[in-house]
């Protein structure tokens, strides 16, 4: 099987799966933002805060710096010196990066009163909201090390091209969410089982990831962390990544600081965010994830056209996949929030000032998803300087953006920010490659690249005229607006993947010879 077909099998392995997960994660906001709602209720804010709080970290410790360094290297020793070498440098890194998360978290479980009141200063005026927030962000904040584990470990089952359990582990979350939060009446009773769930399920995320190796024949089992050449050399290569994923949570925080002012709005912002990270886990993360091993492995044997033709494809698939979603949310973000989270105590106003966020979300989700499936190409020549030079940049851009636009619009600026900061960091990377010669999109890429946008393009003015005239929409569809917006959504698809194959942006020839075994 050529690489790059093996990119696409591994890609929709882990998107098939992740979208099991994503709709019971969808399943489970529904039923939390019913149970709590945003701004009419003080367990919506303490609730959101205690999700993003451990999130924060997560994405430098589980999701960034050094799982990123990770992974390059231990395929680098897998290919290299085999099985052996390389389950004692995942049990050494896994054994430094559980000590290090298991500190932070201890620190951050005895100082949180204080580290809450900055972060939250705008609960200072509602001390019972404050002191939610701390006691719910103790309960979830245990979370941190836990999947700090499994991105770990996720990292050795994908360079073994093992990928269904890692994309199967965020399904346990949903799952105990859903469990605890389901029978709860009271939204104080259901943001505390909320966030127990959380940290219950990631103990079972540990144990299923550590059986999933060990299904694979790697040895890997808790050790005492040692400083070995090998963890000091990950180490060197995980501190640029660090400051970069630390540089992007600089701006989630002032995101988050601003944000808790208002009441209700931190729960806008998840709720927006749910729904475009949606095609960022679905696309982004499943190429990402399949790209960054099989890139490792080509660079590793030189082999440059190879390397051309993974990213090549990785760029035109991530955009034909990403596009109906942007798409979707562009032109219809309120219908999009109200029709499906409108009920219980989420009420109509919630949804006005949730799609304001989601529509500046929308036009930056090509450039989330981009992101995800162009760092790889840094990441597997051990380049990890690169990333954080442009999320510096992209650090400013973002706080200029929301520092300025959030007093005057509200959210929609913190929004604005965050998309215009995406893109500015996707085309840094993309000038980068460019120069230094390792890589740009082919000619034939861009031909298929630019059909692909048409007929996004096309999809996007479909949607907007279904939102557009939503009352005669849904007069037409039994006067339901859930039923009416998953069947505009459906119909835009349909029409989206009716033009793709019309414009031949994708062929069922490139399909089947995409699917099939070597």
């Amino acid at each position: 099987m050529s690489k790059s077909s093996g990119l696409v099998r591994s890609s929709m392995i882990f998107s098939g799966v992740t979208l099991i997960s994503r709709c019971l994660g969808f399943v489970q906001n529904l039923v939390v933002t019913a149970a709590l709602g945003a701004s009419g209720n003080i367990m919506a804010d303490a609730y959101a805060t205690a999700q993003a709080f451990p999130n924060l970290f997560r994405r430098i410790f589980a999701e960034g710096a050094f799982t990123a360094a990770f992974v390059p290297a231990y395929s680098s020793v897998l290919e290299r010196d085999g099985p052996e070498a390389a389950d004692k440098l995942a049990r050494s890194a896994m054994a430094t990066l559980a000590l290090a998360t298991i500190i932070l978290t201890v620190v951050m479980q005895i100082f949180m009163p204080q580290i809450m009141d900055v972060f939250s200063s705008g609960y200072r005026e509602d001390p019972e909201k404050m002191q939610l927030a701390v006691r719910l962000t103790q309960i979830t904040m245990p979370y941190l090390p836990c999947m700090s584990i499994v991105a770990l470990l996720s990292g050795v089952l994908n360079a073994r091209d093992r990928y269904v359990l890692s994309a199967l582990a965020p399904t346990v979350l949903n799952l105990f969410v859903l469990f605890f939060v389901w029978p709860q009446k009271d939204p104080a009773a259901a943001a505390y089982a909320a966030s127990f769930a959380v940290l219950l399920a990631g103990l079972a995320q540990v144990a299923l990831l550590v059986w999933g190796v060990r299904k694979t024949g790697a040895k890997i089992g808790f050790v005492m962390p040692t400083l070995s050449p090998e963890i000091r050399n990950l180490l060197l290569l995980a501190i640029p990544g660090a400051l970069a994923a630390a540089a992007t949570q600089i701006n989630i925080f002032v995101s988050q600081w601003l944000s808790s002012a208002i009441d209700g709005a931190r729960m806008w912002l998840t709720v927006a965010d749910r729904l475009y990270q949606l095609p960022l886990g679905l696309v982004g993360v499943a190429i990402g994830v399949a790209l960054l091993p099989t890139l490792s492995r080509t660079v590793q044997a030189g082999d440059h056209e190879a390397s051309q033709k993974v990213m090549d494809e990785a760029i035109v698939l991530s955009m034909a996949l990403t596009l109906p979603a942007a798409a979707a949310i562009i032109a219809m973000p309120v219908f999009l929030i109200d029709g499906l989270f409108t009920r219980g105590e989420f009420l109509p106003y919630d949804a006005q000032m949730t799609g304001s966020a989601l529509l500046h979300y929308g036009w930056g989700v090509p450039a989330f998803v981009l992101s995800r499936v162009l760092t790889p190409a840094f990441f597997a020549r051990k380049d990890t300087f690169g990333p954080m030079k442009f999320a510096m940049v992209s650090v400013v851009v973002n706080l200029g953006f929301g520092l300025t636009l959030f007093p005057i619009i509200g959210v929609a600026g913190l929004a604005i920010g965050t998309s215009a900061a995406a893109w500015v960091n996707v085309l840094l990377m993309v000038f980068t490659l460019a120069r230094r010669k390792v890589w740009t999109l082919g000619r034939n890429s861009w031909a298929g690249l630019s059909k692909v946008m048409f007929c996004g393009l096309l999809m996007t003015g479909f949607c907007g005229l279904a939102s557009f005239y939503r009352p005669v929409v849904e007069g037409l569809l039994f006067s339901s607006k859930e039923f009416a917006v998953v069947m505009v959504c459906f119909a835009g698809l349909l029409l989206y993947i009716g033009f793709l194959f019309l414009t031949r942006a994708v062929r069922p020839a490139d399909i089947k010879r995409a699917l099939k075994r070597g």
